[in-house]
């Protein structure tokens, strides 16, 4: 046997067993799938496609960091630029999950970004709010603010809350008077906790909890609560259809999601050039329109009509003492105030 035409043959054997580990294929994006995915396809991803004349990939990933992980650990990353939860952007980081980005020199676009909205591995897609909504023929004198959400005399019957502690517990403590700017620092110590659960003591037999973001919606629709605490492109969603829900902007909790990219992605660079597409003024006005989530780039407003800025967080006019979710706080505190607040829940 030819000991050299051997060797070669071992060569080649193992490129092929490699190959579909390392070859070269399409930039691969993933979102929620549903109504925002559709959104960032007709916003960004289209345009961006036939401008370049490259093709994208697509997938879809609820939450959480289960698939992302599997892929690093196995050195199997199918994926590229991933739109993620702030939360488990920052675990993700931290692990060593995904890529740390020099984002201004990376995608230019992002230096017009909110700083307080960056991470080293994530940048802000969009802006969602969780506001207290309720059905305007229903209630055509309706709650005003978290206050009111709590005033079960002049507004009786249920209304509904999300069943977690992150985002309720901060709800409760506005409802009891204290200043958006003070609720974190506030609920970092036990008499702030107990403050919060205290709080929710006083309506917990009127409350319906859901946990699918849909759910909030029908039940106002149907009628089964009075008001709600919703996210804001769900009620929008609803009114296109046909609802009258009305949007209660004080003390919105809201807060961002990002895009990342996978750690070992081979399409980073592409990713990063998409992603210094989307941050722009001008692609980030056509997602305004498509669905209302405010434009991470603040640069983006000015081009919007009032039409559109009427529905979203982060406008001038929507801005009424809000609530900026803070990711460190949870990190630091979710496990105990989740197990704290399933406790309290049940009983």
């Amino acid at each position: 046997m030819n000991l050299s035409l051997s060797l070669r043959g071992l060569v080649l054997a193992g490129l092929a067993f490699a190959a579909p580990w390392t070859q070269a294929r399409d930039l691969t994006v993933v979102s929620v799938g549903g109504a925002l995915q559709e959104s960032f396809r007709k916003a960004y991803w289209q345009p961006y496609a036939a401008a370049k004349s490259e093709k994208l990939v697509e997938d879809s990933n609820v939450v959480g960091l289960t698939k992302v992980k599997a892929m690093v650990e196995s050195g199997n990353v199918i994926w590229d630029l991933v739109q993620m939860d702030e939360e488990d952007v920052v675990v993700g980081c931290d692990s060593g999950l995904l890529e740390k980005i020099d984002w201004a020199s990376a995608a230019p676009a992002t230096r017009d970004l909110p700083r307080e909205l960056m991470n080293p591995c994530g940048v802000p897609a969009m802006l969602w709010a969780k506001v207290l909504s309720y059905d305007s023929k229903r209630l055509p004198d309706g709650p005003k603010s978290w206050a009111d959400f709590w005033d079960t005399r002049r507004w009786p019957g249920k209304r509904a809350l999300r069943k977690q502690a992150k985002q309720t517990l901060e709800i409760a403590l506005m409802a009891d008077g204290v200043p958006a700017a003070e609720v974190y620092k506030l609920l970092a110590t036990k008499a702030g906790q107990d403050r919060a659960f205290a709080k929710l003591d006083q309506i917990k037999k009127d409350v319906q909890w859901w946990e699918a973001g849909a759910q909030p919606i029908e039940w106002l629709a149907s009628g089964a609560v009075v008001m709600a605490s919703a996210y804001n492109g769900r009620i929008d969603a609803a009114n296109k259809e046909g609802r009258s829900l009305a949007m209660v902007w004080k003390n919105q909790v809201y807060g961002p999601t990002d895009w990342v990219v996978v750690k070992g992605s081979p399409n980073k660079a592409k990713a990063l050039a998409l992603i210094d597409y989307m941050s722009a003024p001008a692609q980030q006005k056509l997602f305004a329109e498509t669905i209302p989530y405010g434009p991470a780039n603040p640069k983006a407003q000015a081009l919007l009509s009032k039409a559109v800025l009427d529905k979203l967080p982060n406008a001038p006019q929507n801005i009424d003492q809000p609530l900026l979710q803070n990711t460190a706080f949870w990190a630091d505190h979710l496990d105990e105030l989740q197990q704290r607040f399933a406790k309290w829940v049940s009983n």
